[in-house]
This record gives C-alpha cells, sequence and structure tokens, in this order.
C-alpha cells in the first residue's frame, strides 16, 4: 500500500472515444473506495488545462449514480482539451504550474487518460516531481480510437469504433448494392491519421465476396493511383458496383497525404495535420479516371463517440483499465501506464492488465501489420479478423429514456476555490 496521502486527480485528454468514460469511472470509483489514502478525488476541467487554469471540481461532491452512469456515456465527460506541453526546457513553466496547484490543494496522484501526447505530459510532470522533491504518483490510461499506442495490444476505445466502422459500412455498402445503376461507386471515408487500424475494421462487414468493402486504403499502404484504377475496374466488371474504405491518413508513395491535393491542413494543437478529404481525392479520381458516378461518406466524429454501438469488450476493458490505474498507484507504482494483454486460453479471448513504462509509450507508435492484410494490401487477412473480432463483441447496455433516446451522465462540476491567488495565462 502507498504510504502517499493526498487527493488524486483524474483528467483526460485528446478526442473523445465512446469508453474514455468508462475508463474515468474505473478511476473516480476506486480512488472513492479507497478513502483512507485518497483524501478527495478531483477532476481537472478540460484536462490539463483545467489544471493550469486551477479549474477544478470536487469529483466526490457528485451523485454516485451520475457517476456510475459514466460508464454507459459516450465522449469526455470531465472536459478534454488538445493542450500540448512540450519538453521540460521549453514548457518548464506549465510544468511548474502544475506542480504548484498540486502542491495548494495536497494532490498527490495523478490519473492522466489519453494517447501519446498525454503519457508523455504524465511521463515528464513524474520527472520534475522527482526533482523537485514533490511526493506524487502519475499513472497513466491508455485512451485512443487509432489504436496505435506502444505497449499494449490494444486501447480502450478501439474495439467501439471498429463495431461501429464495420456495421457503417455493412449497412452503406447495401445501399450502393441497391443503387448501383445510379450511384456505381461509394467511398467511405474513415479516422486515422497515419496508423490502418480503423480502416481495416471496416474489413471485417465484408461476410462475402459480394459485400462492401471490395477496397480498403490504409496509410501503411502507398496509394498508387494506375492500380487503383485498375482495382476499381476490376470492381466493376464483377459486381457492377465498388465499396472503398479509405482511411483519412492514406499517403502517395512520396509521404504525401492524398487529400492534401495542391493544399496545407491546419494543423491541431499538438502540431498534428487534421485530415479530411482523402475521400473527396478519391473520388475524383474515380470519376475523372474511370468515368463512373461516386458519392462519398464521412462519419466524421460520430464514429468515436457512438455510445449506442459500443462495444461490451471495450466497455468493460476501458473500465478495468481504470481500476488498475488506481490499484497500480496504491501499490506505489508511479511513471507508467496501463495496458492491455491478450492471452489465447485454447483459443478463447481472454484480457488482463499489466504495465508499460510512459516514456516508451510516448515515443512509440503502434502501426498496422502488413499480416493483418490480405496479399494485395487493399483488403484484410484471417490474422486481423482473429485480432479484431473479440473487441468488437456485445452490445454496450445504455440507459434509454422514455423519449426512446439514449440517456448519457452529466457531472454538476462543483468547482473547488482556487488557492494559487494569481491567474494563469496559457499559451
Amino acid at each position: 500500500m502507498s504510504t502517499i496521502k493526498g487527493k488524486a486527480i483524474v483528467a483526460q485528454s485528446g478526442g473523445p472515444t465512446a469508453v474514455i468514460n468508462a475508463s474515468a469511472c474505473g478511476v473516480i470509483q476506486t480512488c472513492l473506495a479507497n478513502d483512507d489514502v485518497f483524501t478527495g478525488v478531483y477532476g481537472g476541467l478540460n484536462g490539463i488545462l483545467g489544471v493550469l487554469r486551477e479549474e477544478l471540481y470536487d469529483i466526490g461532491a457528485e451523485d454516485p449514480a451520475e457517476l456510475e452512469r459514466l460508464k454507459r456515456t459516450p465522449s469526455a465527460a470531465l472536459g478534454s482539451c488538445r493542450h500540448k506541453l512540450k519538453d521540460l526546457q521549453t514548457s518548464r513553466a506549465d510544468y511548474e504550474r502544475i506542480l504548484e496547484v498540486f502542491a495548494a490543494h495536497d494532490i498527490r496522484y495523478f490519473f492522466y487518460i489519453g494517447g501519446n501526447d498525454s503519457m508523455d505530459t504524465a511521463a515528464k510532470l513524474g520527472k520534475l516531481a522527482e526533482q523537485e522533491d514533490y511526493e506524487m504518483i502519475a499513472v497513466g490510461v491508455p485512451k485512443t480510437i487509432d489504436n496505435d499506442l506502444a505497449g499494449t495490444d490494444h486501447c480502450p476505445g478501439y474495439g467501439s469504433v471498429a463495431k461501429y466502422t464495420a456495421a457503417s459500412v455493412l449497412e452503406a455498402g447495401r445501399d450502393t448494392e441497391a443503387l448501383y445503376t445510379h450511384d456505381t461507386t461509394t467511398v467511405h471515408e474513415i479516422m486515422g491519421r497515419n496508423a490502418g487500424w480503423i480502416a481495416a475494421s471496416a474489413g471485417l462487414a465484408r461476410r462475402s465476396d459480394e459485400d462492401a468493402p471490395h477496397i480498403i486504403l490504409v496509410p501503411e499502404v502507398p496509394f498508387e493511383k494506375d492500380r487503383f484504377i485498375e482495382q476499381v475496374r476490376r470492381c466493376l466488371d464483377k459486381y457492377k458496383r465498388c465499396f472503398v474504405a479509405c482511411g483519412e491518413g492514406v499517403k502517395t508513395a512520396d509521404g504525401q497525404y492524398l487529400g492534401e491535393a495542391g493544399g496545407q491542413f491546419a494543423t491541431d494543437a499538438f502540431g498534428h495535420r487534421q485530415l479530411g478529404g482523402a475521400a473527396m481525392a478519391v473520388r475524383a479520381i474515380i470519376e475523372n479516371d474511370v468515368g463512373v458516378k461516386c458519392r462519398t461518406n464521412r462519419a466524421g466524429t460520430a464514429q468515436r463517440n457512438a455510445m449506442h454501438f459500443a462495444s461490451a469488450t471495450d466497455v468493460s476493458e476501458a473500465y478495468e483499465a481504470g481500476v488498475a490505474a488506481v490499484r497500480a498507484a496504491l501499490d506505489g507504482v508511479s511513471g507508467k501506464m496501463v495496458t492491455l494483454e491478450r492471452h489465447d486460453d485454447g483459443g478463447a479471448y481472454r484480457c488482463t492488465t499489466g504495465l508499460a513504462p510512459l516514456e516508451e509509450v510516448a515515443n512509440g507508435v503502434k502501426l498496422l501489420p502488413r499480416a493483418f492484410l490480405d496479399d494485395s494490401g487493399t483488403g484484410i487477412s484471417q490474422a486481423f479478423r482473429d485480432y479484431a473480432l473479440p473487441l468488437i463483441r456485445g452490445q454496450a447496455d445504455i440507459d434509454i429514456g422514455d423519449d426512446g433516446l439514449p440517456v448519457y451522465a452529466r457531472l454538476s462540476k462543483h468547482m473547488v476555490a482556487k488557492k494559487t491567488q494569481r491567474q494563469y495565462a496559457v499559451g
């Protein structure tokens, strides 16, 4: 048992998912159940920005029933952000400010739910705390629909977006099939900046040769225009229609994003290009070079927040990841991220949790293995099916209101009085 007593803070960062709140619920409920160590549980309003601005709220003051409903609520109920802290030398004032806020409120446990950049922040904050002799434990909880975090078999959030993507493509494919005499081809754009995990999940919809998608484009396989045109033509000859699942981060052989097409993308606060437009580029190729009509679908943020079709497996594992983070902290573990570890018990899927160093996660990216694609590189292999199918199984429970729509948690967010006596301007 950890000898450190003090408050815990939980914060969320980056793009929301269907199950990030399930992880937060696991952290919160486990902290509240161990009040002999955790003297309070706070939330950072809009992630690390809330900490910098000293905008904290008392999660312990929330209705326990509403906290329980977090398991069945999409998006980031605590409030998220895309504020990137750089290295300690460049952003030292920000890291020092965080420790200042933590010290003012006797916060000794930091649980950060996010992706690579969030793990990097937690790692650097832990280093500074050690340098400043401030007793603090920092544990990361994985979150990303992209499934590209190093050190973990898969990420909470991926199973649900994969389930939603496969179902959407399955249904949209039937639409193309019904109207192929008019709408001959469809390009369905899917999230994934540099990794093709989500785009590959579209392939789960293809139970027979006729089913969509007929072609899958992922960032890991360079786009070759002439080869693609030939694939579309062969598909049209065979099925009279063609359905393309297109990852937003698809690149040409020279590394240019396919959707860039003569312009520069804006970047988000992390310095990542804000992608979108790959489907339009593919559509233009089909209409101009193949000579048939093409429609485009873009699910946008709906694909990552679809709690109404979330994977029960994903929700359960996300919650357990949050619980495991607190258990690790109680054991005195710091500087680690919770991982999901897959076990094969005689062919039956089983998942447990482990730990990986925050720095290794922050500096690594897990791309889609070539073995998860078929020989053409534009379809999935049986190995990918075996990997992904267990992650999308089960239907997550949700609360349905009298109006027939889901009922999601909404926290009261009782703000804590500021103690540092100064405003902090976040750059």
